[in-house]
């Protein structure tokens, strides 16, 4: 079985639990790849015995591995879509962090989920994404998002007004710091922050949620995800931002945004004991009773 890892920072106190998942990995006969940049941080703190295979592009990483472990945060995790992209290869994370929705092995349960993985006791469950397409190709090759596409101002001096079509039908212009349009997989990220519904992983649907909209009557509307949404934004002599994921870029008046499903979907591993209502039942403390 081969295995990459990736992560983007490590504290003293997850090394040992990133030396168990390495011992582990080594005691399956596991090929195992290491990202260059994650390989040049764990060196601080893991011994390796022999060099690992290092990767750091996609076409690295293509047909050379049959799953990719994300160590970290759901951040991280969403680092590592550019890195597989329509290459089929399933990922998983392991939470280092606190919430955790999308990187569901916590880091105290990495040797049995180790064991489910090799016992094929999991699902791949496949999630939609976004896509982005601009006149200036902004973002290159990687224009896409699992979580969300959002445009925000950059400055706290004034609004912005974000003319909004659905499929060349007009929509609304929102006055608000920002736009949010998030796939099922990130209703659950910034777009619940702003309000947003949760929408179901197999979901067909995209929701599109306002940032502290001046208009306190607007509210997110959830389209089908087969829709095409265009995005006009203008602002008060200052430029915007447009964020893929946690990748961002700036962006002026001239542009526009076309945003729609991806052609490709990424598989992610959810092992035999994770289910999606078990998981905002625990992350968002449903069903607790607060009163005392």
């Amino acid at each position: 079985m081969k295995i990459a890892l990736f992560g983007k920072s490590v504290i003293s106190g997850d090394a040992p639990f990133i030396g168990s998942l390495l011992d582990k990995l080594h005691a399956i006969g596991a090929e195992v790849l290491i990202h260059s940049h994650f390989f040049g941080i764990l060196k601080e703190f893991v011994t390796f015995n022999n060099d690992p295979i290092l990767f750091s592009t996609q076409a690295d990483l293509r047909g050379k591995a049959d799953l990719l472990i994300s160590v970290g945060g759901d951040g991280a995790l969403l680092d590592t879509i550019t890195l597989v992209g329509d290459s089929g290869i399933p990922v998983t994370g392991i939470n280092m962090g606190r919430l955790g929705f999308l990187s569901g092995i916590a880091r105290e349960n990495i040797l049995p989920a180790i064991d489910d993985i090799v016992e094929k006791k999991y699902t791949i469950d496949q999630r939609t994404l976004l896509k982005l397409e601009t006149t200036s190709g902004l973002f290159g090759d990687f224009n896409y998002a699992l979580n969300d596409v959002t445009v925000y101002k950059s400055t706290p001096v004034s609004l912005v007004a974000i003319k909004t079509f659905i499929n060349d039908e007009f929509l609304n212009t929102y006055w608000a710091d920002g736009l949010i349009v998030a796939t099922p997989t990130g209703s659950t990220a910034y777009s619940l922050s702003c309000t947003g519904p949760v929408l179901t992983p197999d979901s067909a649907n995209f929701v599109i949620t306002p940032i502290a909209s001046h208009n306190l009557t607007v509210r997110p509307i959830v389209i089908p995800d087969d829709s095409r949404i265009t995005l006009f934004v203008e602002s008060r002599g200052f430029e915007c931002l447009v964020g893929l994921d946690s990748r961002i870029e700036k962006i002026d008046n001239s542009i526009r945004l076309d945003i729609r499903k991806e052609d490709f979907k990424i598989n992610l591993l959810r092992l035999s004991n994770q289910f999606f209502y078990k998981t905002i039942r625990e992350k968002l403390n449903w069903g607790l009773d607060i009163r005392n």
